[in-house]
């Protein structure tokens, strides 16, 4: 064997090894420089506490709230060394008022927006490390494209006059492009003294446990005036009597004596026009998790307008059932593209007119309500009638080869013709913002099936909920399937004092699953249960399929919930 040519051989491929562990090292020491630099250079616009807001990641270790020139800037420490700079723009509140309770009910329930925060910078992070890698690999390729011959070419140009004079050239157009001396005016931002929130308000009594929720917030000292200041302590007190209630209710919520599943049973949770209350949030879960239950049923009206600005009211939801299952049928209020798409994006089951995977492995069908309502008295003409959605859903249903274990829309009334025809086993609602059932409907088919409405989890007086506590009782549901199907329920109500009532566990009676051609006519029987024949399905001639005694909303006679 020629061991003299094998030397030379494994040298060169070392040589070419090294080169290329060199060449990747490069590539990745560029790539760091230039995705840091992406990084901290690059802006996101999003929906940040109900304001259009620029989002530019910082390192200071900082998150800070530059809210415009009426409030005062505040920040707080980030927990690492990577921040943000937001930029507050355009809200949709209509008073300061309004605004500040929103504010405040934000900073008593921060989870949902401080997700929504880390989720943008990890996005941006992310961009900017894949554009990092794909510019620093350019001049890599170049370089490899020039081959070994002109490379030396070149180095040996870089070192002769002509090389020197390249340079001076190159230096030349940067100082002409950055322009060294010009200088920036000093800004009253750069001159800014931060000082403790628990500073600013010394003399503002509150409880201990504000005082230690506001103790890492700084506010720009400059910012003294006393309209300003009075807008604070407005924040703190309400803040203050919000955290207190709803945290306390959570907490209380979790001693509930409340119905457990038995084996083979599954439990989820029903709530429904939350609008905007995200106080209420860390309630409902509460509640679901002294119950056992696995899933959330959300019959809609999460918003009060459906625009961007609300994102904060999904941002809380979905951080309080993010880690379950998740169904949703987007109600009047949260009419548009934004709410249901937001929600499909973050892992929700949107229903929208077929037929889908449920509770405990049964079937569930919805859709959302064809309606469009805004914080005013009024309603939107939709293409699509409540009666016509209705018939869309009944004909869903009745088509399909499994029974419907659920329907869930907005309104019930949306289920009657289903249930009438007896081909689903629950209806489940809100949008009147009061309990209604749960009511036993015999089908023409025979088979028996339930309606429920559950009140507003949201504790909403018409479409506001946003406060210190609930407006009115604030509603939920525990919902019980067996082998795919429901079997009973039971309701669970917070009062506006703090007191919570619950309610007797209440089973659904099915009929068995047999075959429709199989039951006799005089299987029917309408004593102790409700009319589900043909009269509880027709509309009541104002074209929106309800009975004349559910036509209008309770408490609410312009139908704007």
């Amino acid at each position: 064997m020629d061991t003299t040519s094998e030397q030379p051989r494994s040298r060169r491929s070392a040589l070419r090894y090294a080169a290329l562990l060199g060449l990747v090292a490069v590539w990745l020491v560029v790539t760091g420089a230039l995705a840091l630099t992406i990084f901290t250079n690059s802006s996101r616009t999003a929906v940040i506490a109900s304001h259009d807001a620029v989002v530019t990641p910082t390192m200071d270790g900082l998150v800070t709230l530059r809210s415009g020139p009426f409030l005062p800037d505040i920040r707080v420490a980030a927990g690492g060394r990577v921040g943000a700079d937001v930029r507050l723009g355009k809200t949709e509140a209509r008073t300061v008022d309004e605004l500040i309770n929103r504010y405040a009910l934000m900073a008593a329930n921060p989870e949902g927006q401080v997700e929504r925060l880390r989720s943008i910078v990890q996005e941006m992070a992310v961009a900017a490390t894949l554009r990092g890698l794909a510019i620093a690999v350019v001049p890599l390729v170049l370089w490899w494209l020039l081959g070994p011959q002109r490379r030396r070419m070149l180095v040996a140009h870089a070192r002769g006059p002509s090389g020197l004079v390249d340079v001076l050239v190159v230096a030349l157009l940067a100082v002409i492009v950055l322009q060294p001396w010009r200088g920036e005016e000093p800004r009253q931002e750069d001159a800014a003294i931060w000082v403790p929130l628990t500073d600013y308000l010394d003399s503002v009594p509150m409880s201990a446990e504000a005082a230690e929720a506001i103790s890492w917030v700084e506010l720009r000292s400059d910012a003294t005036t006393a309209q300003t200041r009075r807008l604070l302590l407005s924040l703190v007190d309400t803040f203050d009597t919000g955290q207190a209630f709803y945290r306390e209710a959570a907490v209380e919520a979790g001693g509930l004596e409340l119905r457990q599943p038995e084996d083979g049973e599954t439990v989820v949770v029903l709530v429904a026009d939350r609008h905007d209350n995200i106080g209420m949030d860390k309630v409902a879960r509460a509640v679901g998790d002294a119950a056992g239950a696995t899933g959330v049923l959300n019959a809609g009206d999460d918003t009060s307008t459906g625009q961007p600005w609300e994102a904060f009211s999904l941002d809380s939801v979905q951080a309080a059932f993010a880690d379950v299952d998740r169904w949703v049928a987007p109600g009047n209020h949260d009419h548009g593209e934004f709410v249901p798409r937001y929600l499909a994006d973050r892992g929700w089951q949107v229903l929208s007119g077929e037929v889908v995977d449920g509770p405990d492995g049964g079937l569930i069908l919805g859709h959302h309500d064809p309606r469009a309502s805004g914080l005013g008295n009024w309603r939107d003409v939709s293409t699509v009638t409540l009666a016509e959605r209705a018939e869309e859903l009944a004909e869903a249903a009745c088509a399909h080869p499994e029974r419907i274990g659920t329907l869930l829309v907005h309104d019930a009334a949306m289920g009657r013709i289903a249930l009438s025809r007896g081909c689903v086993d629950l209806v489940l609602g809100g949008h009147l913002h009061t309990r209604d059932g749960p009511h036993e409907v015999v089908g023409e088919n025979g088979m028996v099936g339930h309606r429920f409405t559950v009140g507003t989890t949201g504790g909403a007086a018409y479409a506001v909920a946003v406060g210190s506590k609930p407006r009115r009782p604030a509603d939920m549901a525990l919902i019980t399937y067996a082998d795919g199907r429901p079997v009973g329920l039971q309701g669970v109500m917070l009062q506006t004092n703090g007191v919570f009532v619950v309610s007797d566990w209440v089973p659904l009676r099915l009929s068995p699953l047999v075959d429709e051609t199989d039951v006799e006519e005089s299987d029917l029987h309408d004593s102790d249960v409700e009319d589900g024949g043909e009269d509880d399905a027709e509309p009541d001639g104002d074209g929106d399929g309800r009975p004349e005694e559910t036509e209008t909303d309770v408490e609410d006679p312009d139908g704007s919930n």
